[in-house]
């Protein structure tokens, strides 16, 4: 018989009614307590009380979880000693699932579970329960409570909270290091069976790890466990509960295991030696190369720190740590040069920086190589003899002159030949000039330490084979001083005497400036050109010098201004001179010598005019302008003049208009289609070249038949205007079309003077007048060469 038969013949005898055991819990019995419960007893009063006896007695009822049976599971059976077996008591149920959980046989008292119960769902049911009489429907015995219980069974299997669990520990960990607990829970009842007794076991991960079966702790359980050989590890964990017998339910899960890193192995450089080149022309900071040493570990556990501990070439160059790529710069400290030198060994070392105490032993974190520079010779540019130049000279110097020169020689073993030229960016005025062989320096154009008295320039220097390299140098000129400058007044001076001036007064104080800049300082000396009856120059000797007055009293109607020249000079070598000129005023001032008046104002009073007067004067001049402007512009204003001409003149035929109108695209001033249809004489139109003073209503005229000649057609409209008083002062039609009869004096035109068979006579023309003489003149003269040839 296998086990799971023997196990379900168990749940099947558990599951099976028992008589004998129902009977003896539920059916009433006789008193069997000790006397105590059922005696008399003495209250506070003194009277003796009596315990009621029960009719009946209850117990709890228990039944087994998860029934799989087709019929009502049953419970237990009720009975009172009141219940003859006539069917005359009921019992009646209530609580917790009563009715539907659980039902009564209402004769019998027996009790059934309709359906399978969890004891996970709930451990226990309370219920009541009561019998009366059928008919009287009066309770017989009092209500009584009564518990059913579940009985557990091993239904649920261990659960692990996660299905997949995460965890690290270091490597090299001793055996037993703690790694993770993992903790599976059993819904069976703990206090019933070892049910929900779980232990826990290793399935895989082994020997790599172990469980510990109580608390499911996951420990190591191998030394020196390295990463570097694994560092990914699944262990699954097994939890069976039963205490682990066999039959009992188990759950799984499953242990990612990481072991993190630890500083367990020191730097390592892949090769003993390394090579590398160098140009000699890279500049001092250039990186030539890089070096870089392994490290197993990871993080902070592989950073290395390089350095350089020996070698020849220890200033010469540098070594930087690149933290990101964990490698070693090697840098140009000091410029090289392929002729003095041309190998360069170096040791450089690599060290962790974060070392584990731990793991001394392992040691030591550091490892070495040989670092071996050739430097490769390049055609460098020329190099100058100095980084910069100074040159110092006169301002007064020659054209031409020298003023110094620069030096380049080539560094290379061919030592070629150097051109030199100066940068025009630094000269824009061309003012220097370079000898290109040489290097000198020298003048084309003066020089002016007033204009500027430093002169930056940038020498270049380039091989002859090879124009391409090239070198520069900053030149500075400094341009010294010549006493080439005269002093001149300081500030231009508005000098005034007054009226009243006595001798000896002072009038005016005055300074110079000079352009020059002495080494000893500048000093000036003040001095008349010529002796001046009415002024004086008093030298203070702190280059600077009063104006003093040699008389009594001046007067403004006899002088007004006068011109003072004085003589300025200074004490260098040579001594540099300027005549300035002063222009003093003659002033009325007060008694306290303040100015009051110069100006011409002050020169009118006297002759009896204040100044009321002249602003009258000036008022009226005003005024006569106005009026002159008002008529000027009423004139303009005036009637226009009869456009026709005297009859005297000999242009009686020809009318002329102030305004000359639009040309042939004005259509305004004249329609030629008031000629060519008669009838368009109704539509009038307002001329918009001339303003009429008055308008009047157009006065209808009958029109004339189409067959009408233009000739007549102008006659009668002329008399109707002429009879119109409404009619405009003006010629509204500026344009004919019917020329007229032909004149007496015929055509002037010579066009035809060639086809006439006859001569023509000439002579009247000079009957026409004077104007016309000029005609007489051309054709009668015409005509006299004609007879003479």
């Amino acid at each position: 018989m296998t086990i799971q038969q023997v196990l379900l013949l168990l749940l099947l005898w558990m599951w099976l009614p028992h008589p004998c055991h129902t009977e003896m819990l539920f059916r009433r019995t006789p008193d069997l307590r000790p006397k105590s419960f059922g005696g008399r007893a003495s209250g506070s009063d003194g009277k003796a009380i009596h315990r009621q006896k029960r009719g009946w007695m209850w117990n709890q009822f228990f039944l087994l979880e998860e029934y799989t049976g087709s019929d009502y599971q049953y419970v237990g059976k009720l009975h009172s000693d009141q219940d003859k077996g006539d069917g005359s008591l009921k019992y009646i149920l209530s609580g917790d699932g009563a009715g539907t959980l659980f039902i009564i046989d209402e004769k019998t008292g027996d009790i059934h579970a309709t359906r399978r119960i969890d004891r996970e769902e709930k451990a226990f049911y309370t219920l009541r329960a009561q019998a009366i009489n059928r008919r009287t429907l009066r309770p017989v015995e009092p209500e009584s409570e009564f518990v059913i219980k579940i009985h557990d069974i091993n239904d649920n299997e261990p659960t692990f909270p996660e299905e997949i669990y995460t965890a690290s520990v270091p490597e090299m960990s001793v055996v037993g290091t703690s790694v993770v607990q993992v903790t599976a829970t059993d819904a069976d009842d703990p206090s019933y069976g070892n049910s929900a007794r779980v232990i826990y076991s290793i399935l895989q991960g082994q020997p790599y790890f172990s469980v510990e079966p109580e608390t499911g702790i996951i420990r190591t359980a191998l030394p020196n466990m390295n990463r570097e050989n694994r560092e990914q590890y699944q262990v699954v964990i097994q939890a069976k509960d039963m205490g682990g017998q066999m039959g009992g339910l188990s759950g799984t899960t499953t242990v990612n295991i990481t072991l993190t890193d630890v500083n367990d192995n020191p730097p390592r450089f892949p090769q003993s030696t390394v090579h590398l080149r160098v140009p000699e022309s890279s500049p001092v900071g250039t990186a030539i190369g890089s070096v870089k040493a392994t490290d197993a570990d990871t993080g902070k556990n592989a950073e290395v720190e390089y350095r350089i501990i020996d070698g020849d070439g220890t200033d010469m160059f540098d070594i930087v740590t690149q933290k990101d790529t964990q490698e070693g710069i090697i840098t140009v400290r000091k410029p090289l040069d392929y002729e003095t030198r041309r190998l360069y060994t170096l040791k450089v070392e690599a060290e962790n920086t974060h070392v584990d105490p731990r793991f001394y032993y392992l040691g030591p974190f550091k490892d070495t190589t040989i670092v071996k520079i050739s430097v490769e010779d390049v055609d460098e540019p020329p190099v100058f003899s100095r980084s910069s130049y100074l040159f110092e000279v006169h301002e007064d110097i020659e054209l031409g002159t020298i003023i110094g020169t620069v030096m380049a020689r080539d560094p290379d073993s061919a030592s070629s030949l150097i051109r030199f030229s100066l940068d025009r960016h630094t000269d824009l005025d061309r003012i220097f000039n370079i000898h290109s062989g040489n290097g000198s320096i020298y003048t084309s154009k003066p020089l002016d330490r007033e204009i500027s008295q430093w002169h930056n320039l940038s020498v270049i220097a380039a091989e002859i084979n090879n124009p391409k390299d090239i070198a520069r140098v900053p030149v500075y000129v400094r341009i010294l001083d010549v006493n080439d400058n005269a002093p001149q007044f300081a500030v231009f001076y508005d000098t005034f005497v007054c009226e009243n001036a006595r001798a000896g007064q002072l009038i005016q104080t005055i300074s110079a400036v000079d352009k020059d800049d002495p080494l000893g300082g500048q000093k000036f000396f003040f001095s008349l050109a010529a002796v001046n009856p009415n002024f004086t120059v008093q030298d203070n000797e702190d280059n600077t010098a009063r104006i003093l007055t040699r008389r009594n009293g001046f007067s403004r109607h006899e002088i007004s201004t006068y011109l003072l020249p004085v003589v300025i000079s200074d004490n260098d070598y040579p001594i540099q001179s300027s005549t300035g000129t002063l222009t003093i005023r003659v002033c009325a001032c007060d008694s306290r010598g303040n100015m009051q008046s110069c100006n011409a104002e002050a020169l009118l009073l006297p002759a009896g005019l204040s100044t009321g007067a002249l602003v009258a004067i000036l008022l009226c001049i005003i005024i006569l302008l106005v009026i002159v402007v008002l008529f000027a512009a009423l004139k303009r204003q005036r009637k226009k003049e009869p456009l026709i001409l005297s009859k005297e003149d000999i242009r009686d035929n020809i009318v002329s208009y102030n305004d000359e109108g639009g040309g042939e695209e004005d259509t305004q001033a004249f329609d030629i289609g008031t000629l060519r249809n008669p009838a368009a004489i109704e539509d009038k139109k307002l001329r918009r070249d001339i303003i009429p003073e008055t308008l009047f209503v157009p006065r209808r005229t009958p029109s004339a038949p189409d067959n009408t000649d233009v000739r007549d057609f102008i006659n009668q409209r002329l008399k109707e205007h002429d009879t119109d008083p409404s009619a405009p002062p003006y010629d509204s039609l500026a344009t004919y079309a019917y020329e007229g009869n032909d004149s007496i004096a015929e055509s002037l035109s010579s066009l035809e003077s060639g086809t006439t068979e006859g001569d023509q006579n000439y002579d009247y023309l000079r009957e026409w007048g004077p104007r016309f003489n000029k005609l007489a003149e051309m054709y009668g003269g015409g005509e006299s060469d004609k007879d003479t040839s």
